[in-house]
Parts: C-alpha cells; sequence; structure tokens
C-alpha cells in the first residue's frame, strides 16, 4: 500500500446531513419532498450530475439555465453551512494519525468544488499531501480519473492506493482506476457487497492500517 485516498463527505467529515438541508431546501423550492430515495441516487455525485438527476427526478425542465440556477443554489447554501465546524466521521481522526505515524501518504479526493474543500481544511483537518476538488477534473466520480489524477500527482501506481469511499460513484471510480477500497456507506439505501480488493465496513471505527495493506495484498 503506497497511499490512501480518502473521499471527503460521509467518510472523512459529517457533511452528508448537511448536504441533506441544502437538497431539503432545493426540493420545496420546486414544490416536492426529499426523500431517501433521491439521496441515494446522487450521493457522492458532482453538482453537474446530481442537479440534473434531481431535476428530472422531480419532473423539472433541466435544461443548462435550469441547472445553472438550481447549481447555484445549492452551491451558495453549502458555503453557509460549511462556515460552521465539521465533525469528523467516528475512527476518521484515528485513522488519519496512524497511517501519518506509519509514514503512508494520504490525499483528499472529493466531488465537492474547491470552495467545500477549503472550508474544511480551513478548519485544520488534515494535513494531506494531496487535496483534488471536484470542479479540478474533467470528468467526475463515477468516472475514474479523480483517482487516477491522484495517483499519479502522488507517483504512486493506483493499484497500491486504498480508497475510502461511501457512496456508489465513488467506489466504481475508484475501483475503474484499479485501487483496492475501503466502502463505508453514510447514506440510508446505500449498501455494498464484499468484493475481490472490496472491503465493506459499518464505520471506520477499529479500522486499522494493517487492515488496509491487507486490502493490497
Amino acid at each position: 500500500m503506497q497511499a490512501v485516498l480518502w473521499d471527503m463527505d460521509g467518510v472523512l467529515i459529517d457533511s452528508e446531513p448537511l448536504w441533506t438541508v441544502a437538497e431539503t431546501e432545493l426540493a420545496e423550492h420546486y414544490g416536492r419532498p426529499w426523500t431517501d430515495e433521491v439521496k441515494a441516487l446522487v450521493v457522492g455525485t458532482r453538482l453537474d450530475v446530481a442537479v440534473p438527476a434531481i431535476l428530472r427526478h422531480f419532473g423539472q425542465e433541466h435544461g443548462p439555465e435550469e441547472v445553472r440556477r438550481a447549481s447555484t443554489l445549492l452551491l451558495e447554501r453549502m458555503v453557509e453551512l460549511y462556515a460552521t465546524p465539521q465533525q469528523l466521521m467516528p475512527g476518521a481522526g484515528e485513522l488519519l494519525t496512524s497511517l501519518r505515524a506509519e509514514g503512508v501518504p494520504v490525499a483528499l479526493v472529493s466531488s465537492s468544488f474547491r470552495v467545500l474543500v477549503d472550508a474544511v481544511l480551513a478548519q485544520g483537518v488534515g494535513p494531506f499531501e494531496l487535496t483534488l476538488a471536484g470542479d479540478e477534473v474533467v470528468d467526475a466520480k463515477p468516472h475514474p480519473e479523480p483517482y487516477l489524477t491522484a495517483a499519479r500527482r502522488l507517483g504512486v501506481p493506483a493499484a497500491q492506493c486504498v480508497v475510502i469511499e461511501d457512496s456508489p460513484s465513488g467506489v466504481a471510480a475508484a475501483e475503474a482506476a484499479g485501487c483496492a477500497v475501503l466502502a463505508v456507506p453514510s447514506v440510508r439505501g446505500v449498501l455494498f457487497d464484499p468484493a475481490a480488493r472490496r472491503h465493506v465496513a459499518p464505520s471506520l471505527v477499529d479500522v486499522t492500517v494493517p487492515d488496509l495493506r491487507a486490502l493490497v495484498r
């Protein structure tokens, strides 16, 4: 194992409830309820993927202008919500500390835009050798580009990286890049089955560095 690549929302920080606040307000804007079904549909995806899916689900126009307006509403609200201190997910801080103690490089690879990633980093989360935001790649998760880019910039083979993810799009991106995966679902309705080079855990509590190394071996 030459590096561990972390997703941010729902893996490193407990921010999915904040997204749900903003998403619920967006749904109310269109006179629709926000449900676990819609949440599971878009969790872990970039705004340009999530917003058209939300609008289609609500039976709304989803052309470029409507997507732009809805995306702006969501992003502006999330900037406000991220201004408050974010809680680390259970076990995340301990695992980061253990990885640093063993000299394992760590990177943050998020679908969230840079303005939100920087808001989290400004609160002292990390440090990371590399951070990559969703608006800094051409193709977002579930495309493998984010994880391939992070591995390349770290100078390590993707196959020797472990990705920690909570969403179907993130797991798909990691596995398409050739990485091993620790899947830790954080949203109701999102489930994973164990597979080759994929371990599923209910949380990061009690996950150890040897556990991650075993995924690569």
